[in-house]
């Protein structure tokens, strides 16, 4: 959900094109500025015996040889694309600098490359644990044998030695690497060290895909994601220094969907924390998330109508089908319509930069994890819980909205029967637990605080309390 503001999302794909007389070759270091934030780029170029290819890293956000979709440069001018998410790059070579733009989804932004590498600018994150730290951390891996991936990861422990009740920590959507890296914010680094220091090993790791993980984290869905953390539940049940009796999961968003999943099929979790958990199904969480997004960004009451009506149309065609080809031009051909019926959804858009959005919107809706994502209603697998549960969600969540999927998880308890469940709607944190202003996605970044020290305090006491 968070990842929708992020701008490197980005699908593996061939590159081909040709080489002519000057030297495009090599690395080149670019910074974006989103929501003023820096965005460090590289670009990878190097030519073959089939043309140039390239790819791309992003190291704020972890990601590393993600492959360019093209790469073309004549007569000065480079030109680098991702169709799949409509992301290109167009800029003209001048020495050791390359001028340019880049542009995904229609917007765009000011982005020169060079050679030299690009200084990362210091965020003020005052939570962000350093070492060294005053307790066991051990780099571990991970055998996925379903899937047949392996992935790294970090424990943390108390004590080497002594049996220790311990959480695995299960990140939101998109790739994410074991800190849950945003916008300079390590979430999952921040609740790692508190829990540690509070008797309460901790296990994360890298997504499929992302870091040191292996896999390939854009053909899986929430039920693959789901497997690697039964994978991580399964490496604690092999250490001596686990409290076997005590394993819990702590998921945040997606996470929090998740958890239940490999909670409900594995009776070695003994308990579970959501973070702002799904309790509706994927179409009608997105719904609200887009009410609640625009209303905090100032929309007018007659856009956000029109914005609903439009996302709906999108969600409809993916819940009634079974044929993905068709739902492809099935979603062109609404999107062409619904476009041309609200041209204030796109302004100042060319029929190219139109064409390009729509194909990346299409990409987009179509991949296995968003058909998953929109058809799974969570509500079935939490009524099957049997085990502690504690639900959080901050009050200003703009992204999963706090009063009605607390509603939905409460509901499918009392269905059940489990008296087991602690829920609790916090006042003014967002959807990442910051105290913030309006709870907008825009506020993620310019917010110092990276984990609200009363979310953190209501896990612990909660597990305490909870422990066998």
């Amino acid at each position: 959900m968070k990842k929708t503001f992020l701008l490197l999302t980005l699908l593996l794909l061939t590159v081909q094109n040709q080489i002519f007389s000057q030297n495009i070759e090599g690395d080149w270091n670019g910074a974006l500025n989103i929501s003023g934030v820096q965005l460090r780029l590289i670009f990878h170029i190097e030519q073959t015996e089939n043309g140039l290819k390239g790819t791309m890293d992003s190291p704020d956000q972890g990601a590393k040889g993600l492959t360019l979709n093209a790469v073309r440069f004549e007569n000065s001018i480079l030109k680098l694309s991702m169709k799949q998410i409509g992301m290109e790059y167009q800029g003209t070579l001048s020495g050791d600098s390359i001028i340019g733009k880049f542009s995904q989804m229609g917007a765009q932004f000011p982005l020169n490359l060079y050679r030299k590498a690009i200084e990362k600018i210091t965020l003020i994150r005052p939570q962000e644990p350093k070492e060294p730290f005053d307790y066991y951390v051990e780099e571990v891996t991970l055998e996925n044998a379903k899937d047949g991936i392996t992935l790294a990861g970090t424990l943390t422990l108390p004590a080497k030695t002594e049996k220790t009740p311990v959480v695995v920590l299960i990140s939101g959507s998109g790739a994410q690497n074991r800190d849950e890296e945003l916008f300079g914010h390590k979430p999952f680094l921040v609740i790692a060290d508190y829990l540690t220091r509070n008797g309460i090993g901790v296990l994360r790791f890298d997504d499929r895909g992302v870091g040191a993980s292996k896999g390939n984290y854009n053909s899986a869905t929430s039920a693959d994601l789901a497997n690697d953390v039964e994978a991580a539940v399964s490496y604690l049940m092999t250490k001596s220094q686990i409290d076997k009796k005590n394993i819990g999961l702590i998921g945040h968003s997606e996470g929090g969907l998740i958890a239940p999943m490999v909670a409900q099929r594995n009776k070695n979790v003994a308990f579970i924390i959501l973070l702002a958990g799904p309790g509706l199904r994927g179409d009608k969480l997105l719904e609200l998330q887009t009410l609640a997004v625009t209303k905090a960004n100032g929309a007018s009451d007659e856009l956000v109508k029109r914005m609903l009506k439009f996302n709906k149309g999108t969600y409809d065609l993916v819940l009634n089908s079974n044929d993905t080809e068709k739902l492809k031009i099935d979603l062109e051909n609404y999107l062409q319509k619904a476009f041309k019926e609200n041209p204030d959804f796109t302004p100042g858009f060319s029929t190219e930069q139109l064409n390009s959005y729509i194909k990346a919107s299409v990409a987009q809706m179509t991949t296995p994890w968003m058909k998953y994502y929109i058809k799974y209603d969570p509500y079935p697998t939490l009524t099957k819980l049997k085990i502690p549960v504690l639900a959080l969600n901050g009050a200003k969540d703009t992204q999963v909205a706090p009063k009605e999927n607390l509603e939905a998880i409460r509901k499918a308890f009392d269905e059940s029967g489990n008296k087991k469940l602690t829920a609790i709607e916090l006042p003014n944190l967002n959807h990442l637990f910051q105290e913030s202003t309006t709870g907008s996605p825009n506020e993620y970044p310019k917010i110092e605080q990276t984990f609200s020290p009363t979310a953190l305090e209501q896990m612990n006491s909660w597990i305490h309390k909870h422990l066998k």
